[in-house]
């Protein structure tokens, strides 16, 4: 679980947007809402690379 002081400071690469913390399929990631692009965490480290994101489909 990633820590609320950091999650507080990270925000979208691609847009600088904030991001919220949101668990899909039993996997956490981090989700701007403007760019609708999903970065994943693994083993607790944020993935913040746009060619590592998800385009979230709607």
């Amino acid at each position: 679980m990633l820590n609320k002081e950091l999650l507080d400071i990270l925000a979208c690469p691609v847009c600088k947007g904030d991001l919220i913390l949101i668990q899909k399929d039993k996997e956490e990631f981090l989700k701007c809402e403007n760019c609708k692009l999903l970065y994943p965490i693994k083993e607790d480290i944020p993935i913040l690379l746009e060619d590592e994101a998800i385009k979230e489909e709607n």
